[in-house]
């Protein structure tokens, strides 16, 4: 009773929620890069919140079910074929023995996210299913996938189906504003450094990757060149010497020295996550009051 690769992908992992507790000893936090649509992909199912699911940030991939079980389709609008007939995502599949499933072309947004009801079978490290490469963790052998490679799931006999209302489908635009709380060391950029940050139009460069999003645009001075290694929050915008900023991300470092002019609210770097290499960024300050409430309401959603 498995998922079978039948193709080699690009890039596609195996992430759930990520890894906590565990960056005093180095540990990445990994997980899901957009949460939105890891969560709905496991509501569709009926799955646990935390369950498992596959990460996908490249065209073409191909599955064979090798049991009836039923599967759901979320994130980046992409063209998806089940034996070769076009299907649509943000809903359930359900598939019987032999069928095949491809991922085709991305039209909207740079990851697909693939859940399986009840999840793959694979042991947690650390508390998480988490792919983690560099640090050789989680998912199936600690890798990405690979052709030939089997994920055992449980076996289900399924006749309906669960879609999201189109009203619920997000969008991926070419332009995104994204909230930031100033951090501790706002004292060490100037008032006009800090307007120019929140008044400049960036760009995301080609190095953008599950570490980061380094962005491309007015270099943004800081009155220090660096500071003592410390630990790194999810969303802390990173300025470096030559004034661009590093957004970082899920598979980010524990910690590091560049000094930081904020943090991006964690539910816009799940858009960012969906951005491609040439999408505009706009910051917009937001309180740490007012980004605490944002992230209850966003959680309490699912619930």
């Amino acid at each position: 009773m498995s998922l079978e690769i039948i193709n080699t992908p690009i890039f596609a992992t195996i992430q759930d929620k990520g890894r906590f507790s565990y960056t005093h000893i180095g540990v990445t936090h990994a997980g899901v890069m957009d949460e939105y649509a890891y969560y709905i992909a496991n509501m569709l199912l009926g799955n646990k919140k935390d369950e498992n699911i596959i990460e996908i940030a490249f065209a073409n991939v191909e599955f064979k079910a090798n049991t009836n079980t039923q599967i759901a389709v979320t994130g980046a609008f992409c063209e998806l074929f089940i034996n070769n007939e076009p299907k649509k995502i943000w809903q359930t599949h359900n598939l019987k023995v032999g069928d095949i499933v491809k991922i085709g072309k991305f039209l909207e947004g740079s990851k697909v996210y693939l859940a399986v009801k009840d999840g793959f079978k694979i042991k947690k490290e650390f508390g998480s299913y988490s792919t983690t490469i560099k640090e050789n963790l989680g998912g199936l052998n600690a890798n990405r996938l690979q052709k030939g490679d089997i994920l055992k799931i449980n076996s289900h006999t399924l006749h309906h189906t669960s879609r999201l209302k189109d009203i619920f489908h997000p969008k991926y635009e070419d332009t995104l504003l994204l909230r930031v709380v100033l951090s501790y060391q706002e004292e060490s950029f100037s008032a006009k450094e800090k307007q120019k940050f929140f008044s400049s139009e960036f760009t995301v460069s080609n190095e953008f990757n599950r570490m980061g999003c380094k962005l491309k645009g007015e270099p943004i001075k800081c009155d220090i060149d660096g500071i003592v290694s410390e630990g790194i929050s999810f969303g802390a915008i990173q300025i470096p010497s030559d004034g661009q900023p590093i957004i970082l991300l899920k598979d980010r470092q524990t910690i590091g020295g560049y000094p930081k002019i904020g943090s991006v609210l964690s539910i816009d770097c799940f858009k960012l996550a969906q951005a491609k290499p040439n999408t505009k960024i706009r910051f917009k300050q937001i309180s740490i009051e007012k980004a605490q409430k944002k992230l209850k309401e966003f959680y309490n959603s699912f619930n």
